[in-house]
């Protein structure tokens, strides 16, 4: 079973306060990683996230009164979600026990829920249960979870890149605050780098000029992982000397970091893919999709992208699109990596050969607009509902004609409320399937 189970810290002092009790972590080594190195403690060396953890914050206040819910940290790669939960084991009085979300099952999840159950009987102690990427639980994995949260035995605190009104069960985000974690600002990583560069357990003696500092903080984009890995990678490119800019962008520039935040390289990458698609470039697009699967992108997030492109860039121009970029998703759900690449690629594909049309996505931007602009505008009398007693006194009803009576299964009426007429709101274009679903959504009609 891939779980962990922290043995119980060492009883505080009494004058300690809650949150100054050591986390369930093994000894610092120096072998680690300058981000692990560097993971803080206690709730007081947690850097940013003040509108959770900051003084009579609502995190901080439930942690300190040992008082926590199940909670789900939402936010950005490198924002503390990780950290908070270490934190919030070590600040409670509850063991501590960690799944994967990659590779623990639903046999897991339960052996998990018994252990706890079975302490909090024997004990009287709950248990903090850690999911990173909570997000990658399946609804069988989410629900078996709801057992132990719905009947105290743990304390789930499931972390997340994505939103979780997506991709948590309803039934399970009812039964956790959702908190959002926000990116670092620049000067949370300014002091977490300049922490990291006095701290025994980091890099005490390195030193860093200010535009290379200056350089890491842009960098990381409000990622503090970045923003140590960037510093190690920096001062190992240094070799003892200060740390310049150049040692920054060249240690930025490797493998590792490639695909990060850093240089916002990540989000060129999608951006590269999805205009690829867009501009008709088959070759393009799969050479994006396959490096961004391959610098470990969510797949989930690729899909979901292509089916917005599928709508947003293709649209009736191939009314099929849609379909097989769903399909993608659907086959990526059921057969997972490596297989559903082959699904993947096939839809990515399939999107840059297909023929374009943004009609919809400007057809929807008129509709905005003339939503605004019109507010509440009355729906014409002879569309308002006319099946309960008493509509036809008011005239719901009256005047309108059923289609399914007339034998072109079409009459010409109006739809649309006073202030916009027909064609004010799609405008077809000229490619693909959509001049064909024109013609023939016109010949219906006599040509109308």
């Amino acid at each position: 079973m891939d779980a962990r189970l922290f043995d119980d810290p060492p009883a505080p002092a009494a004058t300690d306060p809650p949150h100054a009790r050591a986390a369930p972590v093994d000894p610092v080594d120096p072998s680690q990683p300058l981000a692990a190195r560097m993971r803080p403690a206690t709730l007081d060396e947690v850097v940013g996230q003040a509108h959770l953890v900051g003084p009579g914050a609502p995190l901080r206040a439930a942690i300190e009164a040992d008082d926590l819910r199940s909670v789900v940290l939402w936010g950005p790669p490198g924002t503390g979600k990780t950290t908070l939960a270490h934190v919030i084991a070590a600040s409670t009085r509850a063991a501590f026990a960690e799944l994967s979300a990659g590779s623990a099952g639903v046999k897991d999840v339960r052996a998990v829920l018994a252990e706890a159950r079975a302490r909090r009987r024997a004990a009287g102690r709950r248990t903090v249960l850690f999911i990173d990427e909570l997000h990658r639980f399946n609804k069988g994995q989410q629900d078996a979870l709801l057992p132990g949260v719905e009947d105290g035995s743990v304390v789930l605190v499931g972390a997340t890149t994505e939103n979780p009104s997506f991709e948590v069960n309803a039934p399970l985000l009812s039964r956790a605050l959702l908190y959002r974690l926000e990116p670092l600002a620049p000067a949370d990583v300014r002091a977490l780098l300049r922490r990291a560069l006095a701290d025994p357990r980091g890099l005490p003696g390195t030193e860093v000029g200010d535009d290379a500092l200056e350089a890491l903080v842009i960098a990381a984009d409000g990622d503090a992982r970045v923003a140590l890995t960037g510093l190690e990678a920096a001062a190992g490119v240094a070799r003892g000397r200060a740390v310049e800019v150049a040692d920054v962008r060249a240690a930025l520039s490797q493998p590792h970091l490639r695909y990060d935040k850093a240089d916002d390289n990540h989000y060129d990458q999608v951006s590269a893919f999805i205009k690829s698609m867009r501009g008709s470039d088959p070759d393009a697009a799969l050479y994006w999709l396959v490096r961004m699967l391959a610098g470990g992108e969510d797949p989930r997030f690729l899909a979901r992208r292509m089916v917005i492109l599928a709508s947003e860039d293709v649209g009736l121009a191939d009314p099929g699109a849609l379909e097989v970029a769903v399909a993608a998703f659907s086959a990526l759900e059921r057969v997972g990596l490596p297989e559903a690449r082959f699904a993947l690629a096939q839809a990515a594909v399939h999107l840059a050969l297909a023929p374009k049309s943004n009609s919809i996505t400007t057809a929807l931007g008129r509709a905005d607009e003339a939503v605004a602009r019109l507010g509440n505008a009355p729906v014409p009398a002879h569309l308002r509902d006319a099946h309960y007693r008493g509509a036809a006194r008011l005239g719901h009803g009256v005047g309108y004609a059923y289609p399914h009576d007339d034998p072109r299964g079409w009459v010409d009426q109006r739809h649309l409320p006073e202030g916009l007429d027909r064609g004010d709101l799609y405008r077809p274009g000229p490619h693909g399937e959509e001049p064909a679903l024109l013609a023939r959504w016109a010949a219906g009609r006599g040509g109308a």
